[in-house]
């Protein structure tokens, strides 16, 4: 405990004469891992605090990092570090691997992942694009070395990777009717889970940008299996199941931190964090439960009350939900301390997203406490989607050919305040309050947030029904 102290002490010491202690600040060797936790911390080898603030790339639905036939990797890579960002979330699917197996363990290139998912022409001509923007790849690179590419560039750029298990049949995420929901759905085996996971955490020993790996991303009711959705979607069987993960994890490698996410489309870590029963039993989440890496793990929330209308405008409301989800695990009131990341959140980048007061309640809330977060997402586009190629992504950061900011007064005017923000150590309210004393007075709620609330007290834990729907509609 006594570098997570004097850690404290220095930022305090720091903000009494009016210094900006950073928590992005140059390390001797970068990345300097590997990282663990120490209370609501992530920290270096030496003990210094580490915040994670990034972005999405998606590289899950077609099994390739998405943009390459507009830009290069090096260029990408470029914009997430002109943000002043220190960190990638970098998606992929188990079935990736599962292909990998079924071939005789040998991956798939690239020119033939583009025909299978484009068909031969367009898949030719997105080939053509990448290698001219690529020219290290040629016709035998696969997919997975495409993955170490990005890795590669991230370490020349001292960016972060956290990779994250988005999906288990690659393709676009999240609907409750998927068949990737829960372990048990169509295409979610859990065998094939932790062999992905074990796999993926191995090959990254080789990547010094990879840091931390996710267990799952945005967990909810599998609504195509009745049975399976009554039976199996709850505390406790998230419990036993994210023990093998972790495992499976830890056993392939042990430097990375691994992200926990939960339930409710991952808009719920409650029970972990106050340590009360996992229902339906009677048991409670337990770090003796992970020995050997108790100190590795990390938990990592979701916010979308703006995915089917306006969020909420008032502040108070949003930041009591984000406490109450699970936040409150950066404070001394938690049962059990986490850092915690806020791995999703976006909105439309058109011309008045600078202005959104729903965005600018959870930039101000996470940026203040020096929580770490990652938006969604970075492209301005993807290969294909849900059948439609070259599929605009009006979420994107990023303008459809990936050149530019999709909003400039966005990512200047929020985005990158929000950076600086949640880097500086000073003067900061005390992370240790909740900031929410009289929160949930309000009756401003947008059309998401009031369907959570009216569906949040039903059959099966309804609220991720409301969530995931609303998700259809997006």
């Amino acid at each position: 405990m006594a570098p997570f102290v004097c850690s404290h002490l220095l930022s305090t010491l720091l903000a009494i004469v009016g210094v900006s202690a950073s928590l992005n600040a140059p390390r001797a060797t970068w990345p300097n891992g590997p990282f663990v936790t120490s209370g609501r911390w992530i920290q270096d080898a030496a003990g210094s605090s580490i915040t994670y603030v990034g972005v999405n790339w998606p590289g899950s639905i077609s099994m390739i990092p998405e943009g390459l036939q507009y830009q290069s990797i090096e260029s990408i890579v470029s914009k997430i570090k002109s943000l002043g960002m220190n960190a990638v979330r970098l998606t992929y699917a188990t079935e990736m691997i599962d292909q990998y197996y079924d071939n005789g363990e040998t991956d798939i290139s690239i020119q033939k992942a583009f025909n299978d998912a484009l068909g031969q022409e367009a898949g030719s001509a997105a080939y053509d694009k990448i290698i001219a923007n690529n020219p290290s790849f040629n016709e035998r690179t696969t997919r997975l070395q495409v993955f170490d590419a990005v890795a590669a560039e991230c370490a020349k750029q001292q960016i972060y990777v956290h990779l994250d298990n988005h999906i288990s049949k690659a393709g676009w995420c999240c609907s409750p009717l998927d068949g990737n929901s829960w372990w048990g759905d169509e295409f979610f085996d859990l065998g094939n889970w932790t062999r992905g996971l074990s796999f993926m955490a191995n090959r990254g020993k080789s990547w010094s940008s990879l840091l931390s790996m996710s267990l799952r991303n945005e967990l909810r009711p599998p609504l195509s299996n009745f049975t399976l959705a009554t039976s199996s979607y709850n505390w406790e069987t998230w419990y036993t199941h994210v023990k093998e993960g972790t495992e499976a994890i830890h056993t392939a490698n042990a430097d990375t931190l691994i992200f926990l996410s939960g339930l409710t489309s991952d808009q719920d870590l409650s029970p972990v964090v106050n340590g009360t029963d996992l229902t339906p039993g009677s048991a409670v989440f337990n770090r003796d439960d992970f020995s050997g890496y108790a100190n590795k793990l990390v938990l990592e929330l979701h916010a979308y009350d703006n995915i089917i209308g306006p969020g909420p405008s008032n502040c108070t409301a949003v930041q009591k939900n984000l406490f109450d989800a699970g936040f409150k695990a950066l404070t001394d009131d938690a049962k059990n301390q986490f850092p915690i990341v806020l791995t999703e959140f976006g909105l439309q980048q058109n011309a008045t997203a600078a202005q959104d007061p729903y965005i600018a309640c959870l930039l101000d809330y996470i940026s203040s406490r020096n929580a770490g977060w990652m938006i969604w997402q970075l492209g301005g586009s993807y290969y294909i989607r849900e059948g439609i190629q070259d599929f605009d992504e009006p979420w994107g950061l990023l303008n459809h050919d990936w050149t530019d900011w999709r909003s400039s007064n966005f990512v200047n005017d929020s985005l990158t305040p929000a950076v600086t923000k949640t880097f500086t150590v000073s003067n900061t309210p005390d992370p240790n309050a909740s900031g929410s004393s009289s929160a949930g007075t309000s009756n401003d709620k947008s059309l998401g947030t009031g369907l959570k609330s009216i569906l949040n007290s039903g059959f099966l834990h309804v609220a991720p029904f409301g969530v995931s729907m609303a998700i259809l509609f997006y």
